[in-house]
């Protein structure tokens, strides 16, 4: 990954005959762990490129990272960051007014407008046809004896449960899942399809809220647009934008803490044995592999209102902080062995779903997936097994999101 000048942790260069130091941050998309540790120790507070190569500073250390999720000096308004910064995703206005781009009160009102939602009561009345859509995935793939886990259970299963809350018809739902894709790990070859998507994700939502506005059903979309339509609580680009971000955040997240849980257990099979001697333990487990190999990286960036001192490095206003919730997982100074994948760890406050007020308002509702789906697999399978090399299992190349490419098992 390529990096610029890092205030406060680069030496002055030396002569040019000296061979060239090499960067803490080489290697991040490919290696994350191992590079934020170094970083931990060497460079909290870095200055790198962010996923489309424009600057951004890293932050690794638990406690910085768990300060800075909570601080409202640092924004995620976009009009707070200065020109040529890392801003994330590009998204036209009507997708990009929702909550990962807002401060209070926008924020505050927006979030109690769904919050109600995705409370732990309205969520666990999910658990029995989150449990039934795992069982027909399930059935599915059994009599053929081996399956990619990613195509054939960990994605449909989120995409299913989120589409039947927000009321999505079951032919959008395949079209979903590949402009996401595009979305979140672009291929370099092909550009022009994560613009694509985002076009048909826009036209995908305009129709669906006018069928909506038509014929109202009982799901969450329709009670959105009833709020926008009864007053001025919701503009129309925040119920699209809303939309938008409850179906995919509820799918990108969950589908890959899905894989990324399986793939730990499959690494440690006396964690497997434990958790299938008493599958008591999985909500605990559930924070487990949250905190070990989580689906977020990274913090969704975040703009100093004024400069800010972090880990004793001052970030100037408007630049672009990215918050490594990875590496704060993965602090030893906070989570004793934190490689290791340990089902009866001490998991409480790790911040695999955010901190504070941004804290992942789906976070009831990822979990009682998870638990639901590795429960399950495990349950039906118990010669669960990799059909492919460890080695060969490979990763998305982003730095956005954390999540497996496939996951080949025998069954």
């Amino acid at each position: 990954m390529a990096t610029t000048k890092t205030q406060g942790t680069d030496q002055a260069p030396g002569n040019q005959d000296e061979p060239a130091r090499r960067d803490p941050a080489e290697g991040l998309v490919d290696d994350p762990y191992a590079v934020c540790a170094r970083l931990r120790e060497t460079a909290p507070v870095h200055r790198i490129a962010g996923a489309d190569g424009s600057p951004a500073w890293l932050v690794t250390r638990y406690d910085d990272v768990r300060e800075a999720l909570a601080n409202p000096l640092l924004s995620l308004d976009k009009s707070h960051a200065l020109p040529g910064g890392y801003r994330g995703l590009a998204l036209p206005p009507a997708l990009d007014a929702n909550l990962l781009n807002m401060d209070p009160p926008d924020h505050t009102r927006i979030r109690g407008l769904v919050g109600r939602a995705f409370t732990r009561r309205r969520v666990e009345r999910l658990r029995a046809p989150v449990r039934r859509t795992a069982d027909t995935l399930l059935d599915a793939v059994a009599p053929l004896g081996r399956a990619d886990l990613v195509a054939a259970y960990a994605a449909p299963l989120p995409i299913t449960v989120i589409c039947d809350l927000l009321g999505v018809p079951d032919g959008s739902r395949r079209d979903f899942r590949e402009w996401t894709d595009a979305l979140l790990a672009p291929d370099p070859a092909h550009p022009e399809k994560a613009k694509q998507g985002v076009v048909a994700m826009l036209g995908f939502f305009t129709g669906l809220i006018a069928e909506k506005r038509q014929s109202p059903d009982d799901d969450l979309l329709s009670d959105l647009i009833a709020v926008r339509d009864a007053g001025d609580r919701l503009s129309e680009d925040e119920l699209m934008s809303l939309a938008f971000l409850i179906l995919f955040a509820g799918y990108e997240n969950t589908v890959h803490l899905i894989g990324n849980a399986v793939l730990a257990l499959l690494d440690h099979p006396d964690q497997l044995a434990a958790l299938r001697a008493d599958p008591a333990r999985l909500p605990a487990a559930v924070e487990e592999f949250q905190r070990y190999d989580g689906p977020a990286p990274l913090a969704i960036r975040r703009f100093p209102l004024r400069d800010v001192t972090i880990a004793g490095v001052t970030v100037p206003a408007g630049e672009t902080v990215l918050l490594s919730i990875g590496s704060a997982n993965r602090d030893p100074g906070r989570f004793p062995d934190p490689d290791r994948l340990d089902l009866d760890r001490a998991t409480a406050g790790h911040v695999a779903l955010g901190h504070g007020i941004h804290h992942c308002l789906g976070a009831p509702l990822a979990r009682l997936e998870t638990e639901i789906a590795v429960g399950a697999l495990i349950e039906r399978f118990p010669r669960l097994a990799l059909a492919v090399p460890r080695d060969d299992i490979r990763w998305r190349p982003s730095i956005r999101s954390r999540g497996l490419l496939e996951l080949p098992v025998t069954l």
